[in-house]
Order: structure tokens, then sequence, then C-alpha cells
């Protein structure tokens, strides 16, 4: 897991059982900054085994989103 700042995380993993404990420590790590900013957080799937996590305004406070790049 890299870290940008305190508003981004890239996450790469090959097996399942990594992927969901990745994806749930970098949701854990960006939520007081999520917080802060009053805004959602945004996973983004690049390709398989590759996702970025980031703060984001373009989901409503509280929630955490899903897409594919």
């Amino acid at each position: 897991m890299n870290t940008a700042a305190d508003t981004s995380v890239e996450v790469r993993v090959e097996t399942a059982t990594q992927l969901e404990d990745q994806l749930n420590a970098a949701i854990q790590h960006l939520q007081p900054q999520a917080t802060r900013s009053g805004h959602g957080i945004l996973v983004t799937r690049l390709n398989p085994g590759h996702f970025t996590i980031s703060v984001s305004d373009e989901v409503p406070f509280g929630l955490t989103r899903e897409r594919s790049h």
C-alpha cells in the first residue's frame, strides 16, 4: 500500500484475501481525512489487483463508492 499525502492510497494485490484486507486498511486510513473534509471515499479499480482509494468530493460524506477505470 502506497500513500500519497493523506488523501489517496494505491493498493496492488495478488489474491482476493489480500484485496479485502488491503482495501479495508486503506479505507480506514483515509476515514479521518474524509471526515475532516466532509467528503466520501472513492475506490477505483485500475486493473485486476490494482486500485486507488481516495477522499473524493464526488462521493457524499459518509459513503464509499466503487468504480472501474
